[in-house]
């Protein structure tokens, strides 16, 4: 293979690959194998794929040609491509080579029932299937559709190069399960059902957590409900806001400026819309990369024409006399006019339907180990109950052992795979959920990729290229130790740095660099101090005797 230039400087694909990571070694038969199959229609050509499965992918005029059926010399590569597919386009289909003797962990019989038929839900009811059991599966959701991918709510479908209506996910096989249409209302552990709002239950063996998030409305009722007002969360709440844009606004607001805001207000560019992002923080993406790279993406949006003002609040949103919006005061005491605004305040876990069932849920999460079991009120792991996705608050080994929560798309398809496979196998059968998480985002033009926990760390490096231009490489670190990276128009060194986060490389890191152009050394991450929740849940141990000690969350009321 010669060499790619595509979006960038040449790269030498088979020198970056040996040097990236060793040939990997020949899977012993006996385990598991996999078969590729690629949605062509999502496929965008970036040729990530390319650079690290080589012999599995390649592109030919722009087109993706791969192997259906690779040899298992090459899953490990395989791995790597499928996660770092910037649209998630590489799906992955496992069967199983057992070996004479072989325990089989997969359970034939019993029921299991699914809570939540988005995303996690959709991708576990899958695995369990492909991983064979045979017994009752049931999907209980409340939402009126197929589940449907979110990227694209705050990117194509707002500049209206993608209907709402198509962004409905591919399906590899149809599932064989029992939908349950309504949203469930309580978990009762000891009986083993779920308790719907129509009065009945549905029983269980095990159960799948995987109810996921709504997004945080503007906390004055009576002004989120002026006309104009909106959130984004749903794929209808993408096609009303839509709607809105098209009308041509005077202007756009847009409260908050974390990758939802800035998406938003990116779109909002490209139409040529004049938009206004207020941020309580001293710059955008802060919160999840830090003030280093916060500084960049608020240069990237003011020479886009965006009116950034940060360090501010809205205090009210004002509307005329007929229930439409027609701007805000801010906590300086200006004022904005605007037509449209958009609350992007972050989203709320929908766990409210757990309060009264003895698992550790509040408004964190739900507190699981790292095998997907859900913990209960005592800090016991139950043997019965899972959970996955964006609802899942989980020990990272990577990370000191700290309990993470993760909204993205990446985490809840690996996540509900790790989950699916562990309700269904024995102790000594079951996955831990490992995967380092990996993050994209598309705003004014950059692709924005980290991997790793930018937050966690203490100092910052830009490894490659230049801030100023919007293409470069910022690798983080924590103790010496790398622990995330971030890049802007650098995708294809993403998972280079995955390698090195996983294998606890030393920070800075001390090998030759490609394309380096800032000389500076470490400089302070200016990462946010780690938000604790509040307003959650209180704590009460009761009982004298170790058998009889207990703890039991009060939550207060209205939560």
């Amino acid at each position: 293979m010669g060499r790619f230039t595509r979006a960038g400087p040449a790269i030498d694909v088979r020198a970056y690959t040996e040097a990236v990571r060793s040939p990997p070694a020949r899977r012993p038969t006996g385990e598991r194998t996999v078969r590729v199959v690629v949605d062509l229609t999502r496929c965008q050509g970036y040729g990530q794929c390319v650079f690290l499965a080589p012999d599995v992918f390649t592109m030919h005029d722009e087109a993706l040609l791969y192997d259906l059926d690779p040899d298992d010399i090459h899953r490990e590569h395989i791995l790597r491509a499928a996660n770092a597919c910037p649209v998630q386009a590489i799906h992955l289909d496992w069967t199983e080579r057992r070996g004479a003797g072989e325990p089989v962990t997969i359970k034939t019989g019993g029921r299991i029932v699914i809570v939540g038929a988005s995303l996690a839900g959709a991708r576990a009811a899958g695995v369990l299937r492909r991983e064979g059991f045979a017994g009752q599966l049931t999907v209980i959701g409340d939402e009126p559709h197929e589940p449907y991918d979110r990227p694209p709510l705050s990117k194509q479908i707002l500049t209206g190069q993608v209907p709402a209506e198509h962004t409905t996910l591919p399906r590899l096989r149809e599932v064989e399960a029992e939908r349950v249409r309504g949203p469930a209302t309580g978990l009762d552990v000891a009986g083993k059902r779920v308790l719907l709002a129509d009065g009945t239950a549905v029983g269980y063996d095990r159960v799948l957590l995987a109810t996921g998030t709504r997004a945080r409305p503007w906390p004055n009722a009576a002004e989120a409900a002026l006309e104009g007002v909106h959130t984004l969360r749903t794929v209808e709440d993408a096609a009303r806001l839509r709607q809105a844009l098209a009308a041509r606004p005077r202007r756009v607001l847009v409260l908050g400026a974390g990758f939802t805001g800035s998406e938003i207000a990116s779109a909002c560019r490209e139409l040529d819309l004049p938009v206004t992002v207020v941020e309580r923080g001293p710059a955008p993406l802060i919160s999840a990369m830090g003030g280093v790279i916060g500084d960049v993406a608020a240069r990237l949006q003011r020479e886009h024409g965006v009116d950034l003002r940060c360090g501010l609040t809205v205090t009210a949103l004002e509307g005329d006399a007929d229930g439409r919006l027609r701007g805000a005061r801010l906590s300086d005491g200006s004022t904005v006019e605007a037509e449209v605004a958009v609350v992007a305040l972050g989203s709320i876990r929908n766990v409210e339907w757990l309060h009264d069932s003895g698992l550790a849920a509040g408004v964190w999460g739900v507190a699981c180990d790292a095998g997907c079991r859900v913990v209960d009120t005592n800090g016991l792991v139950t043997d019965d109950v899972f959970v996955a996705g964006d609802i899942a608050r989980f020990p990272h080994p990577l990370y000191q052992y700290q309990f993470m929560t993760l909204e993205h798309w990446g985490n809840a398809v690996a996540q509900a795979e790790v989950a699916a496979h562990n309700m269904i196998s024995d102790q000594t059968h079951r996955w831990p959920h490992l995967s380092v998480p990996v993050f994209w985002s598309s705003q004014f033009g950059v692709n924005i990729k980290s991997v790793g926990v930018p937050t966690f760390a203490d100092q910052i490096v830009i490894t490659q290229g230049s801030t100023a231009e919007h293409r470069f490489v910022a690798v983080y670190g924590y103790q010496g130790r790398i622990t995330a990276a971030v890049t802007f128009n650098q995708g294809m060194w993403l998972d280079f740095y995955r390698d090195l986060i996983e294998r606890a490389a030393p920070f800075p890191p001390d090998f030759r660099h490609v394309d380096r152009r800032e000389e500076a050394g470490p400089m302070p991450a200016r990462v946010p101090e780690r938000l604790v929740a509040t307003g959650g849940a209180t704590v009460v141990v009761t009982g004298h005797d170790p058998a009889e000690r207990r703890a039991v969350l009060v939550h207060p009321a209205g939560t």
